[in-house]
């Protein structure tokens, strides 16, 4: 009675240790089986079914039991299953029933007959290339045209470059076109911006039209007003006006068609300027050297500028002098004497710009002002005006700094010191004429030592040069000469 319950349920164990390592191996062969895919990124799997390479046997062997499944120690008595038929494994490539790919891995053995072992590593990857899109086909059944099938579906697994691999040429092409589109725009502000500045103040019934009666860097009425140096460089010349040899305006813009500079000036903000450059008659300015500026800007022109250096110096805020108007505390003024900076800052002037409440309005753009008769330059008496440029729409804020130009034009060509100033400066110039006489000397005297030291390097050079005989003949010659210069000279007269 206790017999056939043992023996069935013996039965059932070893069909389950039979086909469980079987299933295993099918499903990890087997990529095509219903309800599976394959991982491609196992290396370890037995993948029999894209190892196109191994031979094909014309008739598959027999399925036969693994000895190593079941134990006759442990078993006396086992029942064996029965071995397939050839049959049946001939004819489970062609059922229907989607067990193609089961019987198909029994189809490929290796040379030596050893089953059970996966193929080559490279033949595996090489096969996936070819078979992976198609199952695997009998040659002797393939169809005529399941070469160009292959050949497609190889160059279809080819993937198309991303733009991401363009990225660098992405980023080289946007720079050099927003480099363009910049250098455009830049380009035209700024000639915006100065002829914004000609339109209001050199046109017709403007302030050098009215001062000046050539306008311009030609003769002709039409020639241009603006002189383009550069993308932010412009210039305007005016003649013709008393006390004066002519007026050189220069527009220094910022550099808004570099793109470099732009972004420069996001961190370092700059702005606008322009200068007046006037060149006074020899006979039309006294001596005069006088400066008006911020006051940080006044202490570096004091120290840099070599006029101001020599002749001039900061002056304190006046007290007590009977309640006289003085320019604003934010400005500091450089003169040689007192008398001069009071005759120059004159009650109009600081009513117009330089006073306390004229200044916040109209006397924002000022940058600095330089008037002096030894100026370091071709030209030696100079007035100079440095104001910084507004926006176009908003140019007419700097009308009464512009102003200012030919109000000291006419203010300097009639000033005359007093005798006691005069004697002051004359002294002050004297000293210092012959200061630079001392120091053309020096540069003088240094040029002809460095002369000096450079020929007697040649010739030492040379002697390095020359041969023993031609150096000893050399040196006899030179003490015969020191010979003949140490003799007692001996005066001949003639017996009469």
């Amino acid at each position: 009675m206790m017999k056939r319950p043992n023996s069935f349920f013996i039965c059932l164990l070893l069909s389950l240790f039979i086909l469980l390592p079987l299933f295993t191996i099918l499903t990890t062969a087997d990529s095509h089986f219903e309800g599976f895919e394959a991982d491609d990124n196992d290396d370890d799997s037995f993948d029999y079914a894209d190892s196109s390479d191994l031979p094909l046997r014309t008739t598959p062997p027999p399925v036969t039991r693994s000895a190593s499944v079941s134990d006759p120690l442990s078993d006396p008595d086992p029942d064996p299953l029965p071995s397939p038929s050839p049959d049946s494994d001939s004819a489970s490539p062609s059922s229907p029933t989607g067990k193609t790919t089961t019987a198909s891995t029994f189809d490929y053995w290796d040379e030596d007959e050893f089953e059970g072992l996966p193929p080559p590593e490279s033949t595996v990857r090489d096969s996936k290339f070819t078979d992976n899109a198609t199952p695997a086909q009998d040659p002797k059944t393939a169809e005529p045209n399941s070469g160009n099938d292959t050949s497609t579906s190889v160059a279809g697994t080819t993937k198309p470059k991303s733009i991401l691999s363009y990225k660098v040429e992405i980023v080289c092409v946007s720079f050099l076109i927003i480099f363009a589109i910049n250098y455009f725009t830049g380009k035209t502000e700024n000639e915006n911006l100065a002829l914004a500045w000609a339109a209001k103040f050199a046109t017709k019934d403007s302030i050098f039209e009215k001062n000046f009666s050539l306008l311009g860097v030609g003769e002709g009425d039409d020639s241009p007003l603006l002189l383009k140096e550069g993308q932010n460089v412009f210039k305007f010349y005016a003649s013709g006006r008393r006390y004066c040899q002519g007026l050189l305006a220069t527009m220094e813009l910022k550099s808004r068609h570099d793109l470099m500079a732009r972004l420069y000036n996001m961190v370092v903000p700059c702005r606008d300027e322009i200068t007046f450059e006037v060149y006074m008659n020899e006979d039309a300015m006294d001596h005069v050297v006088f400066a008006l500026a911020k006051k940080k800007a006044a202490k570096t022109m004091q120290k840099e500028v070599r006029d101001l250096q020599r002749f001039a110096g900061i002056l304190a805020t006046p007290t007590g002098n009977g309640g006289r108007k003085w320019v604003i505390d934010d400005l500091s003024v450089i003169s040689e004497s007192k008398e001069v900076a009071g005759d120059l800052i004159t009650e109009a002037v600081l009513d117009q710009v330089f006073g306390e409440k004229a200044f916040e309005k109209y006397g924002k753009d000022f940058i600095s002002m330089h008037f002096s008769d030894q100026h370091s330059g071709a030209h030696k008496k100079v007035l100079l005006f440095k104001y910084a440029l507004p926006d176009a729409s908003r140019m007419g804020d700097m009308t009464r700094l512009v102003t200012l130009v030919p109000y000291y034009i006419d203010l300097i060509g009639r000033y005359k010191l007093s005798s006691m100033a005069r004697s002051k400066t004359e002294v002050a110039r004297s000293k210092a004429a012959q200061e630079a006489y001392k120091e053309l000397q020096n540069v003088r005297q240094e040029a002809l030592q460095r002369k000096k030291a450079d020929r007697k390097k040649m010739m030492e050079e040379a002697e390095a040069k020359l041969s023993a005989e031609a150096v000893r003949k050399k040196e006899a010659k030179e003490r015969a000469r020191q010979m003949k210069k140490g003799m007692p000279k001996i005066k001949m007269t003639r017996a009469h």
